[in-house]
């Protein structure tokens, strides 16, 4: 078998070496370089070995050895230096701590259609992939040694082309144990991805399809596409590759992950939204989740147009900003509470001075006098942290026109409804909610979280002189996105509670046959109180309406 092999200018070898173990199948039409350089045909990343230690060719159908190194290469336990030698078939290869053997090889495949995989070798095939990208990929980092390499101003622009010539090499060395063509293409690319960006989720965030990107585990990756969850085919190597995806997002905001703090808040340069979980809160490997935001800016011409409410009640909304109505913006998890502050903070006026806080950073305002803040985590010692709470209370001293929270969960409300009563109108916040009522709850118990004994009547009457809309947001079976309410805060009833007045509503009415959401958009009547801000600003004529 190793005659024909060589005849046909190839030879198949083994190369070990600690837990390292891989057989590779080298053409030999020219000589073919083993050494540490990644410009050789094979590289073996270790010190002991040279950047080009020797060169294996074929002279009259027979294979043999040119030793090119400072040190030698032992060949059958016999050192050889800066000359050729013919190399047998049962020769044993010393190459620093690689041993060098080789082995018979294989016939190349048919020309045929290959056979269908069974269904339950897949699995089997997956790992055997996942283990071939493990091997690249740790020849790749020592060969490299990127975590030195990261530590200077090198980024991933100037890195990139290193690696993919470094792959290129690592790739061709391994031969027919991987795809062609195209398929090694992408594989390398894929590769690349994961060294220095963030692996499969890089295509995924250039869809503009992709809402939003949902990691279980390194090989399970949902996305949300046009409002429907599915599963998607790409996945990871390993954890160690989510591991360093996750480093190379939070590092640079000056967060961190590790076993004393295993959850992160943190951002994009786009501006998406990232949480991730790692070990040991996340059983099953680090998972990460993605909300992204559109590549555009939406207006709320944009919102019309995608059915989410009408151009009556984006009048409304429009005109309800410029004249400062104090506004929350109520909705659960993925219904698009935060672009629809993001296209509101639109109508503030240019001239107004906005201040902005958030976890993590997401608005993007488009007014040239705006200030963000962003909350900080405790450091390794549980010290340093800035809460949300902290940033409203220090923004009351920055002579704001508004200020703006991404999003009340805690105490923070308390401060936020002084901070719109007091000389602070046109502010805005979000909330987690289900319904108008649910929304003004929840601003009850997250004040009284505060820590500053208040009672409750004296909350809701806080409420009530505050805040002027609640505006529903509500994610719909076919996963559209409506606001399903914009109600008014009235006042508090004789029995203490907080009532509101909806001024226009969505009422659903079904679903078609491709289970497509059917409803309406109507005004029901009511006229806010605050209407006349509108008439003063002439925004409309007196005795008109929006």
């Amino acid at each position: 078998m190793i005659a024909e092999a060589i005849s046909n200018a190839a030879v198949r070898l083994r190369i070990r070496a600690n837990d390292y173990d891989q057989v590779l199948r080298l053409r030999l039409e020219a000589p073919v370089f083993l050494g540490r350089d990644v410009d050789c045909h094979v590289v073996l990343p270790s010190p002991g070995v040279s950047r080009k230690h020797l060169s294996l060719f074929l002279r009259e159908g027979q294979l043999f050895l040119r030793d090119h190194s400072s040190n030698g290469t032992r060949l059958n336990g016999e050192l050889v230096h800066l000359s050729v030698h013919r190399v047998e078939h049962d020769a044993e290869i010393l190459v620093g701590p690689y041993q060098v053997t080789m082995v018979d090889d294989v016939p190349p495949p048919a020309t045929s259609a290959p056979a269908p995989t069974p269904a339950g070798t897949r699995d089997n095939s997956r790992r055997a992939t996942i283990e071939q990208r493990r091997r690249i990929r740790n020849t790749l980092l020592e060969s490299l040694d990127l975590v030195s390499l990261d530590r200077t101003n090198m980024n991933a622009v100037s890195l990139r082309p290193r690696v993919v010539n470094a792959l290129a090499s690592i790739t061709d060395a391994m031969g027919s144990e991987l795809p062609e063509g195209g398929a090694l293409q992408q594989l390398r690319d894929e590769l690349c991805d994961e060294v220095l960006g963030l692996g499969p989720l890089e295509p995924l965030l250039r869809d503009e399809r992709v809402s939003e990107i949902m990691l279980v585990d390194a090989s399970t990756i949902y996305v949300e596409r046009d409002g429907r969850i599915e599963l998607s085919p790409s996945f990871f190597t390993d954890d160690t590759a989510v591991r360093a995806a996750i480093e190379r997002i939070v590092t640079p905001l000056g967060r961190r992950i590790d076993e004393s703090a295993p959850l992160v808040d943190a951002r994009l340069a786009d501006g998406s939204r990232v949480n991730a979980v790692i070990p040991p809160l996340a059983l099953k490997g680090p998972c990460i989740t993605i909300r992204k935001f559109p590549s555009r800016r939406l207006t709320l011409d944009d919102l019309v147009g995608f059915g989410a409410l009408t151009r009556q009640m984006a009048t409304f909304l429009e005109r309800a900003v410029t004249v400062r109505a104090n506004i929350v913006i109520a909705g659960g998890t993925g219904s698009g509470k935060t672009t629809l502050l993001n296209v509101l903070s639109g109508s503030i006026p240019a001239h107004e001075r906005v201040v902005t806080i958030e976890d993590a950073a997401e608005l993007q305002l488009v007014q040239r006098h705006v200030v963000s803040l962003e909350s900080r985590p405790p450091n390794m010692e549980g010290e340093g942290a800035v809460t949300i709470r902290d940033l409203v209370k220090n923004a009351l001293r920055m002579r704001p026109d508004r200020i703006v929270v991404g999003e009340c969960r805690g105490g923070e409300a308390l401060d936020m409804l002084q901070a719109m009563n007091t000389g602070h109108e046109g502010s805005m916040t979000t909330t987690h909610a289900n319904t108008p009522v649910e929304a003004v709850q929840r601003i009850e118990t997250l004040c009284l979280m505060s820590g500053i004994d208040l009672p409750l009547a004296a909350i809701r009457r806080q409420i009530a002189s505050s805040v002027n809309l609640v505006v529903q947001q509500a994610r719909l079976s076919d996963g559209s996105r409506r606001v399903t309410h914009i109600s008014e805060v009235t006042e508090v009833s004789d029995d203490g509670e907080v009532q509101l007045r909806d001024i226009f509503l969505f009422e659903q009415t079904g679903v078609d046959a491709q289970g497509k959401v059917e409803g309406q958009f109507a005004p029901t009547g009511f006229i806010p109180s605050f209407v006349d801000r509108f008439v003063t600003r002439g925004l409309i004529g007196q005795g008109t309406c929006w």
